[in-house]
């Protein structure tokens, strides 16, 4: 069709004929709980929670670069359970992930979306996040109802959920992207770093460490 998306949709995604880095995605999430735009255990003593903007560059080169280490040193062990808040505001590609990026969440698969997106990511504000790149990634990712994801993308609970996204943000004073909140169960999450500017792995790291042993 027009929108790029084939006629043939592929039902289910499967990473081993996905994007590049989609094997690797699978790889990093496998057995690690999913519930909607949460990853890792439910008992995990540490709360983090993370503004994205799926287009954002410089979201890109921190999951790329430190989530990797945040899974496997601390989300995979059961030490951290990380929210995702996926925000738009850069531009129009960022509102078509952030759509497709709920959707993913609906069946349990939205860090393996986002990470297969940031991935193959393109120059923000030129509209490389179409319809049919969506489509490449949702089918890149291995058990994910490609043409439910590409339907409930229109769905209301999505509006409301984008909704509720931009009524965090502004609630906490989010005014850029990555922004990073670290705590401890029954405590308010703190901010990391410092408003408007990414945290490094090693500002992550400490607040996690101390949420930990305080």
């Amino acid at each position: 069709g027009s929108n790029g998306i084939p006629k043939n949709v592929q039902t289910l995604g499967s990473a081993a004929t996905g994007l590049p880095g989609a094997t690797d995605v699978a790889a990093m999430f496998k057995g690690i709980p999913q519930k909607g735009l949460f990853l890792g255990s439910p008992f995990a003593p540490v709360p983090m929670i993370m503004y994205i903007d799926l287009q954002c560059p410089i979201c890109q080169n921190f999951e790329t670069t430190v989530t990797p280490t945040l899974v496997s040193k601390y989300i995979r062990p059961g030490k951290v359970r990380l929210k995702i808040e996926p925000w738009a505001f850069i531009g129009p590609d960022s509102t078509r992930g952030q759509k497709a990026m709920f959707a993913a969440a609906a069946q349990n698969k939205a860090f393996d979306f986002a990470q297969v997106l940031y991935d193959n990511q393109g120059t923000e504000n030129t509209g490389w996040l179409s319809d049919s790149m969506v489509y490449q990634i949702a089918a890149s990712v291995n058990g994910l109802n490609v043409p439910k994801l590409l339907a409930d993308r229109s769905s209301s609970s999505v509006r409301s959920q984008a909704d509720a996204v931009a009524a965090a943000a502004l609630a906490n004073k989010v005014s850029g992207t990555p922004t990073v909140f670290v705590g401890k169960n029954g405590t308010k999450p703190q901010l990391v770093g410092s408003n408007g500017a990414a945290p490094d792995q090693a500002q992550v790291v400490t607040a996690i460490d101390t949420a930990l042993v305080g």
